[in-house]
């Protein structure tokens, strides 16, 4: 049983600041790291390399949001360090133009960045304006789509199976349920974090036929449902309070008060993170209520990006990271499902041999 909520957001949220968290750790699926506190928070005011420059555009929320993000960071401080390479960062705003991100990549562009990196499908038309302008800079999109269906020629759309890595969150969510209802809140009720929803719901059916799925959604369309931690809680909160035990988001930002909303809920209730292993970056109330974190590795897909660019042969046109090449997979930090760890690789099993067919929409 599906059941739908919709939630406006509770408050709006400044900007973050730019207090960066991160990790070149390039590890599997299971255990995987993106998102683990860094050593070097500011890699582009120390890196003095002769490398590529690179150009890194955040989405709302910044570096910090202890998410893709974060994750995109991860893969960029390897970068500097693989490839002495140069950087510069910015940050988009909640409700900024399209000519504010249209403006951010024509200066890393101008400023002589070689390899610039849109992370978000926010950037897809800005980068489809900006990069025919610039035929001799390479341009990356993380979950990324050309918007007139003619992709660029200096182009990479990295694209992730995120429902295949939602599918094991979900088998995850439904044997650890004890109360028999589990919930998905999304930041935005749009085409890719249905995506999300989608894998999560088949999953938990997979593993209980008769689970039932509450589901909601921060904003319809604002972007800024990624990043409103109040609207968050308030959209857990009310799926707590409906039964269900365990709460898996698809959130961005916003995910840190799902996570406050699983510590209110208190003993026995869980969170499952996303994009990178929230538990490394939990605070200590929320570490014991962490269940697991569906990872979505953006650091390797930069890393590899830029990798491309530095080695003169730059990947372009749609790249896709799933189960298959551990672009997605789920952690296992807190030990709390260990003991269903043999399962979970069975299903990955099957849907890398397509035994399984993960939906990618409800």
């Amino acid at each position: 049983m599906r059941r739908l909520t919709k939630f406006s957001a509770v408050a709006a949220v400044a900007t973050l600041a730019l207090a960066g968290c991160g990790s070149s750790d390039s590890s599997g699926s299971n255990g995987g790291s993106g998102g683990k506190p860094s050593a070097n928070k500011d890699v582009c005011k120390t890196a003095k390399g002769d490398g590529p420059k690179i150009g890194l555009a955040y989405d709302v929320g910044g570096r910090g949001d202890q998410s893709f993000n974060d994750s995109a960071y991860a893969g960029l401080e390897k970068a500097v360090s693989d490839f002495s390479a140069t950087c510069v960062e910015g940050e988009a705003t909640d409700g900024e133009a399209e000519s504010a991100r249209e403006d951010r990549l024509r200066n890393f562009a101008e400023s002589g960045a070689t390899a610039i990196v849109g992370v978000g499908f926010a950037y897809a038309d800005s980068v489809n304006k900006v990069a025919p302008d610039f035929p001799d800079v390479n341009f990356a999109i993380v979950d990324g789509f050309d918007p007139d269906k003619t992709p660029n020629a200096n182009v990479a759309y990295l694209t992730f199976a995120a429902n295949e890595g939602s599918f094991l969150a979900g088998v995850a969510a439904a044997e650890k349920s004890k109360s028999g209802t589990i919930g998905f809140v999304g930041g935005v009720n749009n085409a890719l974090i249905q995506g999300f929803e989608a894998g999560y719901v088949a999953g938990a059916k997979a593993a209980k036929p008769d689970i039932k799925v509450e589901v909601a959604y921060i904003e319809e369309s604002n972007l800024k449902g990624f990043n409103d931690s109040a609207g968050g809680k308030a959209a857990a909160t009310g799926e707590f309070d409906k039964g269900a035990d365990i709460v898996y988001h698809a959130a961005g930002n916003s995910g840190s008060g799902i996570f406050d909303a699983a510590v209110e809920a208190g003993d026995g209730k869980f969170a499952i993170g996303v994009d990178s292993d929230q538990y490394l970056t939990a605070t200590n109330a929320q570490k014991p209520h962490i269940l697991t974190s569906a990872l979505k590795r953006v650091d390797v897909a930069t890393l590899d990006f830029i990798k491309s660019v530095d080695a003169g042969k730059p990947v372009t046109s749609y790249v896709t990271y799933d189960l298959k090449n551990d672009g997605v997979g789920y952690s296992t930090s807190g030990g709390f499902i260990d003991d269903i760890t043999s399962d979970l690789e069975g299903y990955k099993a099957k849907i890398v041999a397509g035994d399984i067919k993960v939906p990618t929409a409800p």
